[in-house]
């Protein structure tokens, strides 16, 4: 089960809302959704939690670039909202690595190693791919809340009711519960 919802701090403190990921496909589609909370420019966390799995924080501020942080990439991998996060920059990946090696036609017989070529049907050209270039743990900008009162380590060790805690952290843990 998944629960998304968007902070965003204002002058009177932090505003939340629950925030449907259905359109979203891109992590520009999801920076666009969150900068709309806040038409004074202001920070824009979007928490992204699947139950007992991974989470997810990424920071607005203002026209700037988003911050990403993700507790758990190989689990936020097998997700289609961890996809929208986990982005070739993130994962340290040039943009075309992976479609280029799409692109390619290898069968194992590129080595000209031809004795081998009864083993090449089971492993298959498509067991590799971009998933296994996935780090297992946290990826991102874990510092991506140090100005809000959570630390690099402490959101590295945050684990089950992540959201709630950094909520908790932020002074936001009343806004959160009612989008909950």
């Amino acid at each position: 089960m998944y629960f998304a919802a968007l902070l965003a701090r204002t002058e009177d403190g932090w505003e939340a809302s629950d925030t449907e990921l259905d359109d979203v496909e891109t992590l520009s589609d999801l920076a666009d959704l969150a900068r709309e909370a806040s038409p004074d420019e202001d920070t824009v966390l979007v928490l992204i939690e699947q139950e007992d799995s991974w989470f997810g924080v990424v920071r607005i501020d203002g026209e700037e670039d988003p911050r990403i942080f993700v507790s758990d990439a190989s689990a936020a991998a097998r997700s289609s909202y961890g996809e929208i996060l986990l982005t070739d920059e993130l994962l340290g990946r040039d943009p075309g690595d992976a479609d280029d090696l799409d692109a390619l036609d290898l069968d194992g017989t590129e080595d000209g190693d031809a004795e081998d070529d009864d083993t090449d049907d089971t492993a298959g050209a498509g067991s590799s791919g971009p998933a296994e270039a996935v780090p297992h743990g946290p990826v991102g900008d874990a510092g991506i809340l140090d100005d809000l009162g959570v630390g690099e380590k402490e959101l590295r060790s945050l684990s089950s009711d992540a959201l709630t805690e950094i909520a908790e952290s932020l002074g936001a843990s009343e806004v959160l519960e009612t989008v909950r």
